[in-house]
């Protein structure tokens, strides 16, 4: 992996659409963004964050995702994740996650992502069948 430092940043968006909606993704039974959506959505910012800095067989994959959804989010508005890296551990990875809507704040948490080579680790988890 090419050198990280603290402070890269990363983004990804989306449209709410019916299929980001917690009715449908069996998070809940309102019309309004997903908790699980925008949890996946702040992993995409993180992994956007790092991707020009992994090499080879490097990925990363998340461990931890602490998280509040602090404001709903209705059909047809915009979403934006950001995330920041604010920590390297060796392997581990931590970022500062948040979004937001058009009209403002709607999440924020910490998420952990760890460095791991592709094959092994697929071929570990596969071991297990």
């Amino acid at each position: 992996m090419k050198e990280l430092t603290k402070g890269i940043t990363g983004t990804s968006e989306l449209t709410v659409s019916d299929s980001e909606l917690a009715v449908n993704v069996g998070s809940g039974s309102l019309e309004v963004f997903a908790t699980p959506v925008m949890v996946m959505l702040m992993e995409k910012a993180a992994c956007s964050c790092i991707s020009e800095y992994l090499e080879g067989d490097e990925t990363t994959v998340g461990t931890e995702m602490n998280v509040k959804h602090i404001s709903a989010t209705p059909k047809k508005m915009k979403v934006c994740a950001e995330a920041e890296l604010t920590e390297v551990n060796g392997r581990e990875l931590v970022f500062s996650v948040k979004a937001y809507d058009e009209a403002g704040d709607i999440g924020e948490g910490i998420h952990k992502r760890f460095l791991v080579y592709g094959e092994k680790f697929t071929s570990k988890t596969y071991s297990k069948i």
